[in-house]
């Protein structure tokens, strides 16, 4: 069996979390050949994936474990939390696993900022992705949090594949 990794992103809202996956995800994808899977934690419920009125979410409503199949796709659809065990097993192969969310998953953590850091996110980081807007000397960031360039996605992956986590 191949070596997995995975790693986790956190920060709040409009910090750059998503746009930084999606940079991270393509590079590991495209130039690093890796497969990549990507787990996203909507702590509101407002993710919607399917349509009222077509048979998936007919299906999907009755409570049921759904798995709709298409010649180009598979969509799972589940009405239950699942933990992190779960979600891999999900996923039929992977490389690297990023999650975005979750900060109580017990994975290394990137958390990132723009304009001002939230020192609340400190004691679940193991490195911290910032642009030029902060400035680290304001803050008192823990010794063993390694800086990352949030505009540098290569700084971010290199960073990965020293610290993920093997799952």
């Amino acid at each position: 069996m191949k070596k997995r990794l995975a790693v986790a992103f956190t920060g709040p809202s409009n910090s750059g979390k998503t746009t930084l996956i999606l940079k991270v995800a393509r590079k590991l994808i495209n130039e690093y050949k890796k497969e990549v899977a990507i787990i996203k934690h909507d702590p509101g419920d407002k993710a919607r994936f399917d349509v009222v009125g077509k048979d998936s979410y007919k299906f999907s409503d009755t409570g049921a474990e759904v798995i709709v199949t298409s010649p180009n796709r598979t969509t799972y659809f589940s009405k239950r939390n699942k933990d992190l065990e779960e979600m891999i097993r999900l996923f039929d192969s992977f490389d690297i696993l990023l999650v975005e969310g979750l900060k109580n998953l017990p994975l290394p953590r990137i958390s990132i900022f723009r304009n001002e850091l939230d020192e609340d996110y400190f004691p679940f980081m193991n490195a911290l992705a910032v642009d030029e807007t902060i400035q680290l000397k304001n803050y008192n960031v823990p010794q063993n949090v390694e800086i990352l360039n949030l505009n540098k996605p290569n700084e971010v992956i290199d960073w990965i594949l020293k610290n993920a986590k093997e799952v």
